[in-house]
């Protein structure tokens, strides 16, 4: 499992959650003065999972004011970029002179070495938490220049399309299931880590073709292997399909791959595996057979679903099925 810091002000007494949490953002973060119409009973939690050189979390708390002022910067800070992506309520960010809205659908980029400020609220009366996801990255590690940066004035980077998309997934699904990875995997998701928050902050400068070219690579990587799990039930997904999908021969595609612990047959194989395991241990599809939950998964020929999900797991689809109570 990866490194993480789950943190629930509910096992404090009431009294201390408050500025428990002030604490806490100043730790993770940048100090910063925080107000909150519910600073009396504090119910709020994190999950912070550190990858090396990015971090990224999942916060849960009512409303909320910050303000980070000049005052409060100093030369000891460490020095970062953070992007936040509100999964509900409605707010406003401040940098600077700059306002613009704190809202779902968009990550919110802040720069900790200069003023800034939010407020966010319940988008309605919904007595719910609100919940954002953040991501931080040293200054130095973001493979785009501080003045350039700085004079593209970086404000709403959409969490829907391109980049932010994927960095959205990829945020998403690490915070939630970090016991889906072994502490090894950290140096790789750091890497796609950078590259997906790199190419959504190139993105919206318009300075793509700035990037490193190793960074760029597997910037491309990330998103073939998005492009791979959104079609993996689709029978014709094979390294040519996805090579034409993303305008590179066959030849560039394996060449991209090189590198990483998988060829492209290799992953598209695995992860249709890892699905139809879990659907054959799912008992509510006992009433399809062995051989449509593999075609429904991508594998058109069951003779050859046999072969290879044997050779994964040491058992026939059948006898797992058994096994795992999914019915026969």
């Amino acid at each position: 499992m990866l490194a993480v810091t789950s943190i629930d002000t509910a096992h404090l007494d009431p009294a201390e959650r408050f500025d428990f949490w002030h604490d806490l953002v100043a730790r993770e973060s940048a100090a910063a003065r925080i107000s909150s119409a519910h600073a009396a009973d504090f119910t709020a939690s994190a999950r912070v999972v550190d990858l090396g050189t990015v971090k990224v979390s999942a916060w849960r708390y009512p409303s909320l004011d910050l303000r980070r002022t000049a005052r409060m910067i100093s030369s000891t800070d460490p020095e970062l970029y953070q992007l936040a992506l509100p999964l509900s309520g409605r707010g406003t960010v401040t940098q600077e002179e700059r306002t613009g809205p704190l809202e779902p659908g968009g990550f919110t980029f802040i720069d900790t070495l200069r003023p800034h400020g939010s407020s966010h609220r319940p988008a309605t009366s919904s007595r719910s938490p609100l919940r954002t996801l953040t991501v931080l990255i040293p200054r130095s590690a973001l493979p785009v220049s501080e003045s350039r940066v700085a004079a593209g004035r970086i404000g709403r980077i959409p969490a829907d399309r391109g980049m932010g998309v994927l960095l959205a997934q990829f945020v998403r699904q690490v915070v939630d299931h970090p016991e889906q990875y072994a502490p090894t995997d950290a140096t790789r998701l750091d890497a796609a880590a950078l590259a997906l928050v790199a190419g959504a902050v190139a993105g919206s400068l318009g300075a793509e073709d700035t990037l490193p070219v190793d960074l760029r690579a597997d910037g491309l990587r990330v998103r073939i292997e998005a492009f791979i799990r959104r079609n993996l039930d689709d029978p014709s997904l094979t390294p040519a399909t996805v090579a034409a999908a993303h305008h590179l021969s066959v030849r560039s595609l394996h060449r991209l791959f090189e590198g990483s612990p998988t060829t492209v047959a290799a992953l598209i194989r695995t992860l249709r595996l890892e699905r139809c395991l879990q659907d054959l241990g799912d008992p509510r599809l006992r009433h399809l057979s062995v051989r449509d939950i593999g075609r429904r998964r991508g594998f058109a020929d069951p003779a050859h679903f046999s072969r290879v999900f044997r050779e994964a797991y040491e058992l026939s689809p059948g006898e797992y099925r058994q096994r795992a109570g999914g019915g026969l």
